[in-house]
């Protein structure tokens, strides 16, 4: 991806950083515009579509959580990453809950920024590589679900489910490899690709969601489960004595 493609609109109160990120970015080739607060990103973003938004969390108004929830409820999926200087991580996973893509915690240097924004922009323009002829393979189901691979589709109970290219992909991905235990890394080149530059850390995001339309219980969950120092493990079964390794 040439940096001369990437459109960033920033999102922050602070002057100085706005001043620091534009000239970095403008140094590289990277269009970016600003805004001082979030009251008319969604005014913004009906007149000019960036390729991602970097939106800070604390800001005067309409706050970076609100911001990014109003922009989600809109059906809007903008890749969005949020800036940080809370210590909790708190806010950081009521972010990812309601469909921050990445986060970032302040300070930090605006070449990691950069690496950020390239991140995400892959997962969200590579699809998984093609392991089956999907229209030829029958729908999985597992409890209240049905994933049919024809239509990339997620039903629960008959209903579909709204789901980004990312989350379908390490769905299917899973689905794949029932019961079997695997790593970031091996995530990473199974989605992606073996020379890919996407980080380990990336599949955790969409695994969070998965979990938040799968799981009873995300915060112990059964189906996706973490394998701890290892990866994820896919369990399609539905019984109440799974027990989250």
């Amino acid at each position: 991806m040439q940096d001369m493609s990437i459109q960033v609109l920033l999102v922050d109160d602070d002057a100085d950083l706005r001043d620091l990120l534009r000239t970095f970015f403008q140094q590289r080739g990277i269009a970016i515009s600003v805004l001082h607060d979030a009251n008319q990103l969604a005014r913004r973003l009906e007149r000019e579509r960036p390729s991602i938004v970097v939106l800070d969390l604390m800001m005067p108004g309409v706050d970076g959580l609100t911001a990014l929830r109003q922009l989600r409820a809109s059906g809007d999926t903008i890749p969005v990453i949020m800036l940080t200087a809370r210590a909790d991580g708190v806010d950081r996973v009521v972010g990812l809950e309601l469909g921050a893509d990445d986060y970032l915690g302040k300070p930090f240097m605006p070449q990691e920024l950069l690496a950020r924004i390239h991140a995400v922009l892959r997962r969200h323009a590579q699809p998984a590589p093609a392991t089956a002829p999907v229209e030829k393979r029958e729908a999985l189901r597992f409890g209240q679900f049905r994933l049919d691979f024809a239509s990339r589709t997620l039903f629960r109970d008959g209903e579909p489910l709204k789901l980004t290219g990312s989350e379908y992909a390490l769905l299917e991905v899973l689905a794949q490899h029932p019961m079997q235990t695997l790593s970031r890394s091996k995530l990473v080149d199974l989605l992606h690709g073996p020379h890919s530059e996407v980080t380990e850390r990336g599949i955790d995001v969409p695994v969070w969601r998965l979990r938040r339309l799968l799981e009873d219980d995300p915060a112990n969950p059964r189906r996706i489960q973490t394998v701890r120092g290892i990866g994820y493990m896919f369990v399609p079964g539905s019984s109440d004595d799974e027990e989250s390794l």
